[in-house]
């Protein structure tokens, strides 16, 4: 049933789903309403390009759920969105919502194209004509986006004006993740990497790792990779490669991570930045190193990566970067520490969480209570994930999953039908 929800991303989902459910003992008759999308929405997007000729592009927003309150998640912009991804992405958000004691139910939109095509204006025309053709099914209590691969900052900002020049007030809870200058949250773009960054500390914590004598390499060098090397690198952990999607490094002495940000910054990629440390992207996961970071796409790891894995904690700052084969491989190497995705990449909706809240009220709050307001609830749901594991004698993934899932399903059993 429900064929529009195909391909590898959300079949991975679903046998997540499967596994936590039998844990849970969840009856059979409610299954399928906790798997699959309240709602998703699929739209096309007509804009100019630069040269006058007319292209039509390809949307999708997925909302989970709606029972713990309005539904929350990223957009990208990537040149292989399908509605089977879009739908697998809104799935985990839900649980990490629920996970992090969150009131979101979880949703995710994204459009099909290559963002380094367009030139700015056509970046801007095909961002407001996305969220106006989807103003009829959002709002700041119904579905609240941010960002995700391939958006930003200004593409928030473009979605909020859209919004609120339809609404005729300026709307600035409709999206999380804007300039501050828009009503953003001090913190907010810092927020994934650095609630990455907390948890690798605490696990470190847990297996007795001194990170100050320690390496790490990081896969993906966006928003969420570069900051967590960066802050690893400031606690003295020494970063032995990085790569995103144009270039790779390694260098067994260490790179230099601020010369590397500082780089990117300026040229937005990794690609130029030298030819002395050039390695091959696909070797990538497997050097060896104390902390293993993939913060790029989906289903990196596979089986045969994870037999050759060799890290003493693996932080899944990426959406699903391991998959169901590479899982069972895990399952029986107890060495590596997994923080998994739902609970490791959650200080970005977190955040998120803030900005909404303080959208709502107009009271604004200093960068250093946003920090340490997220710490306290990474650190909830971080003893609260690996306390269920050995209660439960499960990975620490299925003891994520199956907290924010036992929320969700409670809060429908107690509700009824329509959430």
């Amino acid at each position: 049933m429900f064929d529009i929800y195909s391909g590898p991303v959300f079949d991975m989902a679903r046998q997540q789903f499967k596994q936590a459910s039998d844990i849970l003992n969840i009856p059979f008759d409610q299954r399928d309403r906790l798997l699959y999308p309240k709602r998703a929405i699929a739209v096309t997007c007509p804009i100019h390009k630069d040269d006058g000729s007319t292209v039509v592009y390809e949307g999708y927003r997925v909302q989970h759920h709606l029972s713990l309150g309005p539904s929350k998640g990223g957009v990208r912009f990537a040149k292989n969105v399908d509605l089977g991804e879009v739908a697998a992405l809104s799935l985990w958000m839900s649980w990490k919502c629920a996970l992090m004691n969150l009131p979101y139910g979880g949703a995710k939109g994204g459009i099909r194209v290559d963002p380094y095509t367009l030139s700015a204006r056509e970046l801007e025309a095909l961002s407001r004509r996305f969220m106006q053709e989807l103003i009829p099914f959002v709002g700041p209590h119904v579905d609240v986006m941010a960002p995700d691969i391939g958006t930003n900052e200004q593409v928030m900002a473009w979605f909020m004006d859209t919004y609120s020049n339809d609404a005729g007030r300026t709307v600035t809870e409709i999206v999380t993740g804007k300039p501050v200058s828009c009503g953003g949250t001090v913190g907010r773009r810092e927020a994934t990497g650095r609630g990455v960054t907390h948890l690798i500390y605490r696990a470190a914590e847990v297996i007795n790792l001194d990170l100050s004598k320690s390496s790490a390499v990081v896969q993906g060098f966006g928003n969420v990779g570069s900051v967590v090397a960066g802050e690893l690198y400031a606690m003295g952990v020494k970063i032995l490669a990085v790569s995103d999607h144009t270039a790779a490094y390694h260098d067994s002495k260490g790179l230099n991570i601020p010369d590397i940000i500082n780089y990117v910054s300026k040229h937005g990629v990794l690609k130029g930045y030298s030819t002395q440390s050039l390695t091959d992207p696909k070797t990538i996961l497997t050097i060896k190193c104390d902390v293993l970071v993939p913060a790029a796409v989906e289903r990196v790891i596979n089986e045969v990566i994870a037999n050759k894995i060799d890290c003493k904690i693996l932080a899944e700052a990426a959406n699903g970067p391991t998959t169901i084969e590479a899982d069972a491989v895990f399952a029986q190497r107890p060495d590596i520490f997994i923080i998994p995705d739902v609970l490791c990449n959650s200080g970005g909706v977190t955040v998120s969480y803030f900005e909404w809240v303080q959208d709502l009220q107009q009271l604004f709050w200093e960068e250093s209570e946003v920090i340490d307001r997220m710490k306290k609830i990474m650190d909830k749901g971080f003893y609260n994930t690996i306390n269920s594991a050995k209660e439960l004698k499960v990975t620490n993934r299925m003891a994520a999953i199956c907290a924010g899932l036992k929320r969700i399903y409670m809060s429908r059993k107690a509700r009824g039908l329509f959430p």
